[in-house]
């Protein structure tokens, strides 16, 4: 059943509220072990084609967040800023694996529609979260020996909430732990009706495949300058 999140979008929106003032103040805190780097950390979407439109890659931002790896409740909160997310850069096809590079004003209109009120109508709906009742260690590890988490919450897109579920693989990386992972929606279940046009010619799918390259503070000291994107581990835009 969809949830509108109104309950429980008031615990991450004080934390946002928090943040911005915070920041605002020009008292940033001081970052702590499980803060999010925000610099380095990204968001990929994998977005499919319908009929005869076009598989796009999507890029975005992390506004705010924390995971408290190995929390059996209330393990952290990820914020993302929907006015950052772009369609189909370089890095973003990159990543994701679509071949070819996007013309400059081909990437401003698929972004302007992605945002716009049709679909993720950020202008109402700025940020969305994903809020972790838990981030266990799986039972067992990666292929290549790397720790992995599962981690289970809420997941708040325009304006509705629902369950997720995914499990991430982790890797140490400095005074960093990059975690790697991924989860599929559809846009119908959270209010959204998939872009199309021509009578639905040419459109995208309804399912959308997110994928989280997030780096963790591990150590007492500030992270590093920011990085180039890196694909996450094991990801795959292929069929299924």
């Amino acid at each position: 059943m969809i949830r509108h999140g109104r309950g429980r979008q008031s615990g991450w929106r004080a934390v946002v509220i928090a943040w911005c003032a915070a920041v605002a103040s020009g008292a940033e805190p001081q970052p702590v072990p499980g803060d999010v780097d925000l610099a380095n950390s990204r968001v990929y979407v994998f977005v499919g084609k319908s009929g005869l439109g076009h598989d796009h890659a999507v890029i975005g931002s992390l506004q705010a967040g924390r995971i408290e790896l190995g929390a059996p409740e209330r393990a952290g909160l990820i914020v993302f800023n929907m006015r950052s997310f772009l369609a189909d850069t370089a890095d973003a096809r990159r990543v994701l694996g679509l071949p070819g590079e996007t013309a400059p004003d081909t990437q401003q209109q698929v972004t302007d529609n992605m945002l716009g009120p049709a679909v993720l109508d950020v202008n109402r709906h700025p940020t969305a979260a994903f809020e972790l009742s838990s981030a266990l260690p799986a039972a067992q590890p990666a292929p290549n020996g790397r720790p992995c988490y599962d981690l289970v919450g809420s997941f708040t897109l325009h304006g509705v909430t629902r369950p997720v579920s995914l499990r991430v693989e982790a890797e140490p990386v400095g005074p960093l732990v990059r975690l790697s992972g991924g989860f599929t929606i559809k846009q119908t279940d959270f209010g959204m009706k998939p872009f199309a046009k021509f009578g639905g010619v040419v459109g995208v799918a309804d399912e959308l495949r997110i994928y989280g390259d997030i780096r963790l503070l591990a150590a007492g000291r500030s992270p590093p300058p920011p990085a180039p994107a890196q694909p996450p581990t094991s990801l795959s835009t292929s069929p299924r």
